[in-house]
């Protein structure tokens, strides 16, 4: 925060009067003079709705009789409020953590969050960073399905292909293929919101069905970059829904002379919401032809163990949210240790999604994770960049290893 921006005026909210009192001499000290004081978040709020004077910041406990701190912050949204917030309080990490993320999913501008006591310096530091509200996800149309179909039958959509590499070994292990559009008005659509409303409107099997036999043809051509080289391939509902789906995936394999044991069907738990008998006909069919199955986004969807127990899933993906930072928190370090060691005792290979820095990679890799990927490995690629990516990935990989 530039001196500039610096804070005018400061509020702090806190029902403990010693607290609050050490609170407002330590902002004293570190020169803020208009700083207003309360112990209770419904008189906070009264001057923040009829004061004539912008409020720069807010600190706020969370732990308090009357009006707690979640419902002051939502009272804030309500009101209109656009300046920072801090989250000071003595509550267990994982609450805190809870209410700051609350915080920035309502719009909040957070600055962070302080257990107490709070020292000077924290406050500071907390003073001088920056705060941008968490970007709300918009729901964006999905394109009208004769728009879908033409593209498919035009040949606009593009694969691309992200790498996966072993932590032990560094050896490239395969790719997840991706399936994204070249758009004539709106560029590179992303495999997000083309899937998305490919799904939508029940034409998904047409997509899926026109990229795979392509996938496969090039994926043969890479099978010489490991020993193990597979391809990760999603799938849809209406492909779970398919009672003929096993047949031809059988098919464009011969075709591609692509082993079937090589090739790695992507589910994500969502998915297997419909129909559930004709979903474990379909997969138990699939793994019964040796192709794996990988539950994909694990511990994000309903029922998972559900799913680990009734359908034959031989890999499981832990979802990024959960891998990366999980060196800098607690919570997500104890969710991944605790799927990984569930994997193994089901004989399950392991991937770890979004490894996207160093740490990420180091965490993982000494948590006995398989496989890696990410954008510390390699983001999605053309096809035709892979084998200048593994050149240059087996030179970073002996950098690691030193």
């Amino acid at each position: 925060m530039e001196q500039s921006t610096r804070p005018r005026r400061i509020l702090v909210v806190d029902d403990e009067p010693f607290v609050l009192k050490v609170l407002v001499r330590q902002l004293t000290q570190l020169g803020y003079e208009e700083i207003l004081s309360y112990e209770h978040a419904q008189d906070a709020l009264d001057v923040l709705q009829h004061d004539n004077h912008q409020v720069d910041v807010v600190f706020t406990d969370l732990q308090m009789p009357g009006m707690d701190g979640v419902e002051f912050l939502r009272q804030l949204v309500q009101r209109g409020y656009d300046g920072q917030v801090v989250l000071v309080s003595g509550e267990d990490a994982r609450i805190l953590k809870s209410a700051e993320k609350l915080a920035y999913s309502r719009g909040l501008r957070v600055l962070g969050s302080l257990a107490k006591p709070a020292t000077r310096e924290q406050l500071q530091q907390r003073l001088h960073g920056d705060a941008q509200p968490e970007p709300l996800k918009t729901a964006t149309a999905p394109y009208p399905p004769d728009e879908l179909r033409a593209a498919i039958a035009a040949g606009q959509l593009v694969a691309c292909y992200q790498p996966q590499v072993a932590f032990a070994t560094g050896e490239v292990m395969g790719v997840e293929a991706m399936v994204g559009w070249t758009h004539p008005r709106d560029g590179l659509v992303s495999a997000e919101r083309l899937l998305g409303g490919a799904e939508y409107y029940g034409v998904l099997n047409d997509l899926t069905r026109g990229m795979l036999q392509s996938t496969l043809e090039q994926a043969a051509q890479w099978q010489h970059l490991g020993d193990d080289f597979r391809v990760g391939i999603n799938l849809s509902m209406d492909d779970l829904a398919a009672l003929d789906f096993p047949d031809f995936i059988v098919e464009a394999a011969a075709r591609a002379r692509f082993s079937l044991s090589r090739i790695v069907l992507e589910i994500n738990e969502a998915r297997l919401t419909r129909d559930r008998l004709i979903s474990l006909d379909v997969l138990t069919r699939l793994r019964l032809k040796r192709i794996s199955l990988l539950i994909d986004d694990f511990g994000t969807g309903q029922s998972s163990l559900e799913h680990l127990r009734d359908i034959p899933f031989d890999e499981l993906k832990l979802d990024g949210g959960f891998v990366h930072g999980a060196s800098r928190d607690a919570s997500l370090n104890a969710i991944v240790k605790a799927s990984l060691l569930l994997a193994r005792q089901l004989n399950m290979r392991t991937i770890a999604q979004g490894i996207d820095d160093l740490e990420d990679w180091q965490v993982l890799r000494d948590m006995s994770c398989e496989v890696a990927q990410g954008s510390f490995v390699g983001p999605p690629m053309l096809g035709d960049a892979l084998p200048q990516w593994a050149q240059d990935w087996a030179q970073r990989y002996a950098a690691l290893a030193k």
